[in-house]
């Protein structure tokens, strides 16, 4: 367990954490055990907010490349997809019901990475949870990196929300959304004070990219990434990275910094952990004395930004009353909402 003091003289302190560990991948009932435990811990550390890393649930299939290469698939690459759709949870569902009442057992904010299953599409989303276990939304993210275009969709504006919670305003970005200049600078114009970004970047450029965001959009930066070795994947898993049990196939590097890219916890590279840092939103009011990118520091004149907030479906249905003699067919929508 890490502890950092980043209290100022502005207002009481709120206590935040990351998680640093791996799911038991492609186990969901099983990582949804470890979750409650996890959030367990970090909510006796005092934690009023806890990020878990990007797809926690049910895997960041690392090293996977379904049997696909340009022109062609094969059938064990298909298999390998169903049985990553059948581990991934739909919202709503059973499974967010369960993160719901996680956090209101703990009663923390909690915001986690899942693969979130649609239709026959999956997506990598991060969930928010208040403290008395409100579903208060989700952020499907836009752009997934390279191969992960293969398994995962892409999110689309209607899901970019900074909410407003009792210890600040929270949104998130994940991964390498976070080199989008254009989904921060929407996010800093929405006001987001405590910034999550849940990752599986391990690299060294990370912690400086972090740093950066934090100094940009003066605002808290949380980053939570899995601390994963072979052993927590299946055994008939198929990876490029190696297949000895101790194996690093995730190292990490889960971070806190304060609105002036100051490190308040991490980065970690040892192992599984929960960081945590007091946070005081003040000094995000004082870091905005000298710097504000949508504020003082912006030049509309010459720069603007637009964004799209709409829901982009791929059918749609519009009801239309029929003419006098026409029969219509209503399809049978008991149970949808």
């Amino acid at each position: 367990m890490t502890d950092a003091n980043g209290t100022g003289s502005h207002g009481a302190a709120r206590r935040v954490a990351v998680v640093q560990a791996a799911p038991v991948a492609f186990n969901t009932a099983r990582t949804l055990e470890k979750v409650s435990d996890l959030a367990s811990d970090a909510a006796r550390a005092g934690a009023r907010l806890t990020l878990f890393p990007e797809a926690f649930i049910s895997a960041y299939p690392r090293g996977l490349g379904f049997g696909a290469v340009v022109g062609s698939r094969t059938a064990t690459g298909r298999e390998q997809f169903r049985l990553y759709w059948e581990s991934a949870i739909d919202v709503p569902g059973p499974d967010t019901e369960h993160l719901s009442r996680i956090a209101r057992a703990n009663q923390i904010h909690l915001v986690i990475g899942v693969i979130e299953r649609d239709g026959g599409t999956l997506y990598c989303t991060v969930l928010f949870f208040g403290p008395d276990g409100r579903y208060l939304g989700r952020h499907r993210k836009l752009m997934p990196t390279a191969s992960e275009r293969l398994i995962w969709g892409f999110g689309d504006g209607s899901t970019l929300p900074v909410l407003q919670t009792d210890i600040g305003r929270v949104g998130a970005v994940i991964c390498w959304e976070n080199y989008m200049p254009l989904l921060r600078t929407a996010m800093y114009a929405k006001g987001v004070e405590i910034y999550c970004a849940p990752t599986a970047d391990g690299r060294d450029t990370w912690l400086p990219t972090m740093q950066h965001i934090a100094l940009e959009g003066r605002c808290f930066v949380l980053s939570s990434n899995q601390f994963a070795r072979r052993r927590d994947y299946p055994p008939e898993y198929e990876t490029a990275f190696g297949d000895e049990p101790d194996t690093v196939l995730s190292r990490g590097g889960s971070c806190i910094i304060g609105p002036l890219g100051q490190i308040l916890a991490g980065p970690d590279f040892t192992g599984e952990a929960i960081l945590t840092a007091d946070i005081d939103l003040g000094e995000i009011a004082r870091a905005r004395l000298d710097f504000d990118a949508v504020g003082h520091y912006a030049r509309p004149d010459v720069f603007q930004l637009h964004v799209d907030e709409t829901s982009r479906t791929a059918v749609s249905f519009r009801n239309t009353t029929p003419s006098e003699g026409a029969s219509l067919t209503v399809p049978d929508t008991a149970g949808v909402t």
